[in-house]
């Protein structure tokens, strides 16, 4: 961890000192880390949150990274010349899509994201939904045919957990394949709770671009840093969880219920924030529990 130079000693100490009960508290826990937002595209943010998952793994917290890649598979698709398309938020994955998806996350992101790991001395694996057959999923039932867009029907952790024992960090790519053999485009936030749900994950982190759930989306000052998941549906009625919140704490609350002792939205842009959240007193975002 390094500090700026014109930060005394006595301060120093008094962080590292104030971090010691969170790393006691989270040795040899496992927490899932969903990657994904501005933290994904600015490469500063990149390079905080790879040493933010480094330095955990080497204080004994067994971290597992799932991401998405949307920005990346609509470069490709502009790049082959494939129309993007979107049904309710949800990207349209026809066959050819899905092709696109699965070599651009499974294939460059995730590989990048292990490089990066890499060059900050950490030690990962690349898996994607399909190795060992991770993620089953089926076809999502909806009004509008969204071709390969898939639901999550299982999850088998034993690959994660291989990585883990072993000593490496599991880096997921969220495409997931059917009993038939087919892949299917799965949600990276839905993905994230199933895991960790069945890894009974201390804690989920879902990074995001906004500082978390507000009572006026406007007013950061209105941040509430804790959410019990019966407070959810009274929310949603008042319309202070609406649009894209819906299905980010949606995955928050399932998760809960499902067995993960907490669930975090914190804001991706403020570099290191996943060391502010796990390792302070204060915490970053909004928990729900």
């Amino acid at each position: 961890m390094e500090f700026p130079e014109n930060i005394p000693n006595s301060v120093r100490s008094r962080i590292l000192i104030d971090a010691l009960p969170h790393i006691q508290r989270y040795n040899g826990k496992i927490v899932v880390v969903k990657y994904g937002g501005n933290a994904m595209t600015n490469d500063a943010l990149k390079q905080a949150v790879m040493s933010d998952i480094v330095l955990l793994s080497l204080v004994g917290i067994k971290v597992v990274l799932v991401h998405g890649g949307g920005p990346e598979i609509n470069d490709m698709l502009r790049r082959l010349n494939i129309e993007s398309k979107f049904i309710g938020g949800l990207r349209y994955t026809d066959r050819e899509t899905v092709d696109v998806v699965k070599m651009v996350l499974a294939g460059k992101v995730n590989k990048e994201l292990v490089a990066l790991l890499a060059e900050h001395q950490g030690s990962a694996i690349g898996l994607c939904g399909i190795d060992g057959q991770m993620l089953m999923a089926e076809k999502v039932q909806s009004e509008q045919d969204l071709g390969y867009v898939g639901n999550i029907v299982s999850v088998n952790t034993k690959p994660i957990l291989d990585a883990l024992n072993g000593g490496y960090v599991p880096v997921i790519a969220t495409v997931a394949s059917s009993k038939s053999g087919e892949t299917y485009n799965v949600n990276a936030d839905t993905a994230a709770a199933r895991i960790a749900a069945e890894l009974k994950a201390e804690n989920l982190i879902l990074m995001t671009d906004i500082a978390g759930l507000m009572r006026d989306k406007d007013d950061p000052s209105t941040l509430m840093p804790f959410v019990n998941v019966s407070e959810v549906p009274f929310l949603k009625r008042q319309g202070i969880i609406s649009g894209g919140m819906i299905p980010k704490i949606d995955c928050c609350v399932e998760a809960v219920r499902r067995g993960v002792h907490k669930t975090v939205i914190i804001d991706g842009r403020i570099p290191h924030s996943i060391l502010i959240e796990l390792l302070s007193n204060e915490g970053i975002g909004t928990q729900f529990k």
